[in-house]
């Protein structure tokens, strides 16, 4: 199983496979052309309570990830989780995040939990 996570911003390389973006809302000045974006699923992605609640800066990664992952849990959200994971044992998946630290963002969270 190969899922990866990627800036937005970066160019897209053959090995990415299946491109995922995971944010919630489509990135700044980024064309959907040059984001070549395959799959967009918004279910996926932390509340905006949560979102807002990580990036006022009060909050430790390992508590966020912690929140999220009960957020993936959800019913809805737990079968776009299940979706994603068959996807990537069909070939490599690359989470995309326009986050300028992705080893310290949703996606990484999610990488995860699709590789556990």
């Amino acid at each position: 199983m190969s899922v990866r996570v990627r800036r937005v911003y970066e160019p897209p390389q053959p090995e990415d496979g299946v491109r995922v973006l995971v944010d919630r809302l489509w990135p700044r000045g980024l064309s959907k052309e040059a984001a070549r974006v395959d799959e967009w699923p918004k279910g996926l992605t932390p509340s905006t309570e949560l979102r807002r609640w990580y990036h006022a800066g009060e909050a430790s990664y390992e508590e966020f990830a912690r929140r999220y992952e009960a957020e993936l849990a959800a019913p809805e959200a737990a079968g776009l989780v299940d979706v994603l994971r068959e996807s990537a044992g069909e070939g490599p998946v690359t989470l995309l995040t326009a986050s300028k630290s992705p080893e310290e963002s949703h996606a990484a969270v999610l990488a995860h939990l699709l590789q556990t």
